[in-house]
């Protein structure tokens, strides 16, 4: 089977399954407080790639064969990143009214429901990791590691430094400090936890996290790119606010022309970093590649 559709009809497979974990773990919309779970509800199931827990599925199968055993963590960690999506688009922050192609949470729910929901989600995401079937203590590093990725050190001191940022010139290292912390880090850890709980060695490990870093900055780009040159129907999300905003984003500091070069020649180190792992990791190779040509 070609590639490419090896990769759509394992990534919709996957998708099912964090599906599943997700609907079973989250309260019903019609319990109480119900302006609460429609919030968390609506932004979770509002549509997605859910390439983050993809990742975290793919790496663990290319050891074992069934990713049961690490689908609450590739689901926590989709709550973790739609956590961080509900909180950007508030007004203090992005102020954009539209997320994968519908209404924000703000924009239909009301700003402090839109806070709750996306609190509720980051908080409740580390009691799902403790349901996976995976050692006690791997549960206690996940949790420490996804807390360390996405707490002060992580996820939040990247999107400070972006909110402090905006309208200002900033130097190609606050660039990265940014975009490594708030993207990067995140897309990162997923290809971790899924090599750690199969028990990968540590050489592919080390492989799979090069990888990851190099892949987050690459869907920071192309994200970058789109935000300028993308169709807002496609995206399902607004064009042309990076710039509105001032946002420190790569066209705006290496130029449009030389950030195509960066994705492309980053999108290759991230298929370089993969050959200790060989054939099983063709997929992620193709992945990387998808990523570099995405429309939305």
């Amino acid at each position: 089977m070609d590639l490419k559709v090896m990769l759509k009809k394992d990534m919709k497979e996957k998708q099912e399954l964090v599906n599943i974990i997700l609907d079973r773990y989250l309260p019903r919309k019609d319990e109480y407080p119900k302006s609460l779970h429609k919030a968390m509800r609506y932004s979770l199931f509002a549509g997605g790639k859910r390439l983050r827990p993809y990742l975290t599925m793919l790496t663990y199968q290319m050891y074992k064969k069934d990713p049961e055993d690490i689908t609450p963590v590739a689901a926590a960690i989709e709550m973790i990143h739609t956590y961080t999506l509900i909180h950007d688009d508030l007004p203090d922050i992005d102020d954009d009214d539209y997320r994968r192609g519908k209404k924000s949470c703000h924009v239909l729910f009301g700003e402090g429901e839109a806070l709750l929901a996306g609190d509720a989600l980051l908080v409740n995401a580390f009691e799902l990791i403790t349901y996976a079937n995976i050692s006690p203590d791997l549960k206690v590093r996940f949790v420490r590691e996804l807390a360390h990725a996405c707490g002060i050190s992580g996820t939040i001191a990247g999107q400070m430094v972006d909110i402090e940022s905006e309208g200002k010139k900033v130097s190609k290292k606050t660039l990265a400090y940014i975009h490594e912390n708030k993207t990067a880090k995140l897309i990162n850890i997923c290809l971790r936890f899924g090599a750690l709980a199969a028990g990968a060695p540590a050489k592919e490990v080390a492989a799979l996290e090069d990888y990851g870093n190099h892949l987050g900055l690459v869907f920071q780009i192309v994200d970058d790119l789109l935000d300028i040159e993308g169709n807002p129907t496609t995206l399902g999300k607004s064009t042309g606010k990076d710039a509105e905003a001032g946002k420190a984003t790569f066209p705006a500091v290496w130029g449009v022309e030389e950030s195509r070069t960066q994705a492309v020649e980053l999108t290759q180190k991230a298929k370089d970093s993969l050959a200790p792992l060989g054939e099983k990791a063709a997929l992620l190779k193709e992945l990387a590649d998808s990523m570099l040509n995405r429309k939305s």
